[in-house]
């Protein structure tokens, strides 16, 4: 079953202000990465187009590159802390169980006191997930919201695991939604498909597998993925859930067959992505990716990708957000980008 938002008008419309994001320092090659799991820089190319990600350092938390991102999309925005009225997280590597990452990213960049600050879990789909609530909650009124995703995948990794620690980097990212002067979030769709919830998991840490040192020595605190199932997963739901969206909420294909619109999806692997655009009819030039420098950067690589290609983006482009992931869930967003607040 999916959630469905039906087109906003223009008046009152919630839109994108700012985009910030933040990537940790330290470059790691697929020679590092594929020296303990046993493959070399050739063989993750190929399967999955990574060439590099980041690492968080030791002493830096989720909250710390949730904080710096969010700094930067509010100075694009022009937008002061003070005048945040909504903090949400996404993220499924929080600093700790409680309290919530965005309790630390509100207090970090001075947000007032009293405001809502809270997490949403829906793994790599989190960003979406959470910047459709924040849009709900905002219509109507004159508030800004800051959406954050980040994650910090390095620490829960199996590093002998080809499976997965080839594909994932850490890094954050960030937008500051308020009113706009265009028509800003046009439409919406979140689902969730239960019946796969297994694909992606990290088994032990919570209430029903207490961390231990018997989960610790069985690695039951390493997250996992079965690769070929979510690939397949990603072409019989992810594939038609954004096909049957783009045909209710588009205008349909340019002339040579392609989409007009603006492609920025998860970043789970370069060839899923590549496969994935190319069966929708979205154009290289119109498909965004940043999964060759930083990776699956999780819940951060929505929004690390929209602040990359916001300079590539015009006043009235239509962009269509896309993420999938763990639980299994994925999350639609189609903006009409025009990042100027109402009267600029």
């Amino acid at each position: 079953m999916t959630f469905r938002s039906a087109a906003v008008p223009a008046r009152g419309a919630v839109g994108v202000l700012g985009t910030g994001s933040c990537l940790p320092g330290d470059v790691v090659t697929n020679e590092e990465v594929g020296e303990p799991a046993g493959v070399g820089h050739a063989w993750i190319a190929d399967r999955t187009g990574i060439h590099a990600r980041r690492r968080a350092k030791p002493d830096e938390a989720t909250s710390d590159l949730a904080a710096a991102a969010a700094r930067s999309a509010l100075a694009d925005a022009g937008i002061g802390a003070e005048e945040i009225s909504l903090v949400i997280v996404a993220t499924s590597t929080p600093d700790s169980p409680q309290p919530p990452t965005a309790t630390s990213v509100a207090f970090e960049i001075g947000v007032r006191p009293g405001t809502p600050a809270y997490d949403v879990n829906a793994v790599c789909s989190g960003f979406v997930f959470a910047l459709v609530s924040a849009e709900r909650m905002l219509r109507g009124t004159t508030g800004h919201a800051l959406v954050v995703g980040a994650d910090i995948y390095s620490r829960t990794l199996d590093p002998t695991d080809r499976r997965t620690a080839v594909l994932f980097g850490d890094g954050a990212g960030a937008v500051v939604l308020g009113p706009t002067r265009g028509q800003g979030v046009l439409a919406t769709r979140l689902a969730t498909f239960p019946d796969h919830r297994d694909l992606i998991r990290v088994p032990a840490g919570g209430s029903r597998i207490p961390a231990s040192a018997a989960s610790l020595a069985e690695g039951l605190h390493y997250f996992t993925m079965d690769g070929r199932a979510v690939r397949a997963f990603v072409q019989d739901n992810v594939g038609p859930m954004i096909r049957d969206f783009l045909r209710e909420h588009t205008d349909g294909a340019e002339p040579d067959g392609t989409s007009p619109v603006h492609f920025v999806p998860h970043q789970a692997n370069g060839r899923m992505i590549d496969d994935l655009a190319a069966s929708l009819g979205f154009a290289p030039d119109r498909t965004h990716v940043t999964v060759r420098e930083y990776g699956n950067t999780g819940a951060a690589s929505v929004p690390i990708t929209l602040d990359h290609a916001a300079h590539r983006l015009a006043p009235g482009d239509r962009v269509l957000l896309a993420g999938f992931g763990g639980g299994m869930s994925a999350g639609l967003a189609l903006l009409e980008w025009d990042p100027r607040p109402p009267g600029a």
